[in-house]
C-alpha cells in the first residue's frame, strides 16, 4: 500500500516550509516514527517522522525546495514487494494504484474501485487531505465533525472539519482551495497520523462526481458499522477468559508484528498490563491495532475479576483498582423518573476527570495558603489601565504580574520546577508556565508560556491574550499545552478566595491567587499601629510531597507574596 508524505502544518500562520536535508533516500528502508526530513520555517527548525513503516519509493520534493503545507513530498511503499517493483518504474505508474489505496479500506474494492478511477478524469487534481500530526507522541486523531460536506466549494484555509486527539480538540484547515470531492473517514472515527482522510479537487468538474462518492459511501460504512461490533465482542470474550499473568511489563513500540501506540503503552504501564496480556487481546483498530478504547475495556473487566486469580497479588495490586471499578459501580446508582437526567461526558471532559483521578493518586497533595497585600498593584493598574489600553491595544490584568511573581519564586527556588521518573528527579532548565484558561463550554484547559522568565508584563499580557483567545476558539496547537514545568490557576475570577487545586502532572507544584478584597488591616504607621484599608489576597501552592517538602513549598510561597507585595507605581516597569 502507498502512503503518501505531506508538508506538515507547523502553525496556524504558516503556508509553506522549506526541506533542509532528507535523512533518507529513495529506497531505503524506514520504521514508522523514524526521522526522514529536516525542515524549515519561519517560526521552528523540525525534523518529520515517517508516517509509516515501509521503502522509501519517490522523493517528489528536493532540499532547499519551498512547499506548501499539505502538499505532497514523498511516498512510502508499505508492501516490500510493491516497493521493489514500483521503485524504478515512470511517475505516471507510480501514481496508478492510489485508487486502490483509498478504496483499500472498503469491504468491496474491486467494484469501488473503477468509479473512483473514471470520476477522477472529471475531477481534475485531487489533492490528499491527510489526518495531521498534532504532537510528537501521537499517533492517531478522532474525526468529531465534518464542517464541510462533499461538493462544497472550500477556501484556502478555510476550516473543514474538527478532531479529537489526547491532547488537543480543534480544526482542520484545508491545505487549498478547491471542492471537497470525497470523504474517506466518518465522524467518530480515530485515524492514524498521515492516513488520507478526504480528497479536493483543485480544478472543474467535481461538484457532478461528488454526487456519486457521497451514494457510495454509506456501503462501506454500514457495513463498517455491522462489522465493528465483532472485534469488540471477541475482545470481551478474551475479556472474560482466565487472564493471562504476564511477567513482560517493558512494553516495546512493535512485538510479533503487533504496533502498540504510544498511548496505548502509556495507559499499559499506568495500569500495570503485560506484554502478555496486550499480545492476547484483539484489538478493533487498524489491522487488529488495540486501540485506547480496547485497552480502557480490557481494564475495567480485568479489575473487576482479580477476586478469582488473586494469586499473584503484587502483580495486581499495582493495579489502580479505584479508577477501574467507578465505572462499574456507577450503574448500581438508580435515577429513574423524570428529576434526573443522564448527560454524557464529552472527550474533553473525560479526558480532564482521567488527568485529575490520576494526579491524586501519583503525587502526596499538599496546600499551604498565605495572604498578600496587593494594594500598590491595584492602584498602579487603575491609574495605568486606560493609557496601557490605548498604546497596546490591549487590556491591563491582573495575571501578568501573578505570572511575573511565580517566575520570580521559581527562579529562587529551582527545585520546585522539576518532574519526577521513578526514583529519579527530573530538573527542568527552562520555566514554562501553564495557565488554567475556562472554555466556553465549561471545560478546563491549560496553555503553556515558553520560557516565561524571558517575557516582560507587557509581553506576559500578550502571551496570555494570544493563548486564552486561541483555546476558546478551538485554535490552540498541541506544542501550546505540552511541556509546562509550572502551572498557575486564577480562582479569584470567580469570587473565590482561595482554592486547593490539583497538580497539573508531571509538575509538582500548582499556585492559586484568590479574589481581591478589601479588607481592614493592621498596619504599622509612623511607629504607631493604626487600622487601615488595603486590597488583599490569599495565595497557595499545592505540592507534591514526594519531591516538595515544606520548607521549600513555604519560601516558594513566600518569595511570590514578597514579588507581589514589592510592586507598586515606583517599582513596576511594562
Amino acid at each position: 500500500m502507498k502512503v503518501d508524505v505531506v508538508m506538515p502544518k507547523m502553525g496556524e500562520s504558516l503556508q509553506e516550509g522549506t526541506i533542509i536535508k532528507w535523512l533518507k533516500k529513495e529506497g531505503d528502508k524506514i520504521e514508522r516514527d523514524e526521522m526522514i526530513l529536516e525542515i524549515s520555517t519561519d517560526k521552528v527548525d523540525t525534523e518529520v517522522p515517517s508516517p509509516q513503516s515501509g521503502i522509501l519509493t519517490r522523493i517528489l520534493a528536493q532540499e532547499e525546495e519551498v512547499v506548501e503545507v499539505g502538499k505532497k513530498i514523498a511516498e512510502i511503499e508499505t508492501d516490500a514487494s510493491a516497493a521493489a517493483t514500483s521503485t524504478p518504474e515512470p511517475a505516471a505508474q507510480v501514481e496508478a494504484p492510489a485508487p486502490v489505496q483509498q478504496e483499500a479500506p472498503a469491504p468491496a474494492p474491486q467494484q469501488s474501485a473503477p468509479a473512483e478511477s473514471s470520476s477522477s478524469d472529471d475531477a481534475g487534481n485531487l489533492q490528499d487531505l491527510v489526518m495531521p500530526k498534532m504532537g510528537e507522541s501521537l499517533q492517531e486523531g478522532t474525526i468529531t465533525k465534518w464542517l464541510k460536506k462533499e461538493g462544497d466549494t472550500i477556501e484556502r484555509d478555510e476550516m473543514i472539519l474538527e478532531i479529537s486527539t489526547d491532547k488537543v480538540d480543534t480544526e482542520v484547515p484545508s491545505p487549498v482551495a478547491g471542492v471537497l470531492y470525497k470523504i474517506l473517514a466518518q465522524e467518530e472515527e480515530t485515524v492514524e497520523v498521515g492516513s488520507v482522510i478526504g480528497k479536493i479537487a483543485t480544478s472543474g468538474g467535481a461538484k457532478k462526481p461528488a454526487a456519486q462518492p457521497a451514494q457510495e459511501a454509506p456501503k462501506p460504512v454500514a457495513q463498517v458499522a455491522a462489522a465493528a461490533p465483532q472485534p469488540v465482542a471477541q475482545t470481551t470474550v478474551q475479556h472474560n477468559a482466565p487472564q493471562v499473568q504476564g511477567t513482560t511489563f517493558d512494553i516495546p513500540r512493535k512485538n510479533n508484528g503487533k504496533f502498540f501506540s504510544p498511548l496505548v503503552r502509556a495507559l499499559a504501564k499506568d495500569n500495570n498490563i503485560s506484554l502478555e496480556e496486550l499480545m492476547n487481546l484483539n484489538g478493533s483498530g487498524l489491522e487488529g491495532r488495540i486501540t485506547k478504547e480496547d485497552l480502557e475495556n480490557y481494564i475495567s473487566n480485568r479489575g473487576s475479576r482479580p477476586a478469582q486469580t488473586a494469586a499473584p497479588a503484587p502483580t495486581q495490586q499495582a493495579a489502580p483498582a479505584p479508577v477501574s471499578s467507578a465505572p462499574s459501580n456507577a450503574p448500581t446508582y438508580s435515577f429513574s423518573g423524570g428529576d434526573s437526567e443522564i448527560i454524557p461526558m464529552d472527550r474533553m471532559r473525560q479526558l480532564i476527570s482521567e488527568h485529575m483521578v490520576r494526579s491524586k493518586q501519583t503525587s502526596a497533595h499538599v496546600t499551604s495558603v498565605a495572604e498578600v497585600d496587593v494594594t500598590g498593584i491595584v492602584n498602579y493598574r487603575e491609574k495605568t489601565k486606560n493609557e496601557f489600553l490605548q498604546r497596546e491595544g490591549m487590556k491591563l490584568t491582573y495575571t501578568p504580574f501573578f505570572i511575573k511573581a511565580v517566575v520570580d519564586a521559581i527562579k529562587l527556588n529551582p527545585m520546585v520546577n522539576v518532574s519526577v521518573d521513578g526514583k529519579n528527579i527530573i530538573k527542568h532548565n527552562r520555566l514554562n508556565l501553564g495557565f488554567a484558561t475556562a472554555l466556553p463550554d465549561g471545560n478546563l484547559i491549560v496553555p503553556v508560556i515558553k520560557n516565561a522568565d524571558n517575557y516582560g508584563l507587557t509581553g506576559l499580557q500578550r502571551s496570555v491574550n494570544d493563548l486564552a483567545h486561541r483555546a476558546r476558539t478551538k485554535k490552540l496547537l498541541p506544542d501550546d499545552i505540552q511541556g509546562g514545568t509550572i502551572t498557575m490557576t486564577n480562582v479569584g475570577t470567580f469570587g473565590t478566595l482561595f482554592g486547593t487545586p490539583v497538580i497539573n502532572q508531571p509538575q509538582v507544584a500548582i499556585m492559586g491567587v484568590g479574589a481581591i478584597k478589601k479588607r481592614a488591616m493592621v498596619m504599622e504607621v509612623d511607629g504607631s499601629h493604626a487600622i487601615v484599608i488595603r486590597d488583599m489576597m490569599y495565595c497557595s501552592i499545592t505540592y507534591d510531597h514526594r519531591v516538595v517538602d515544606g520548607m521549600l513549598a513555604g519560601q516558594t510561597l513566600k518569595a511570590f507574596v514578597d514579588t507581589l507585595e514589592s510592586m507598586n507605581e515606583n517599582t513596576i516597569v511594562l
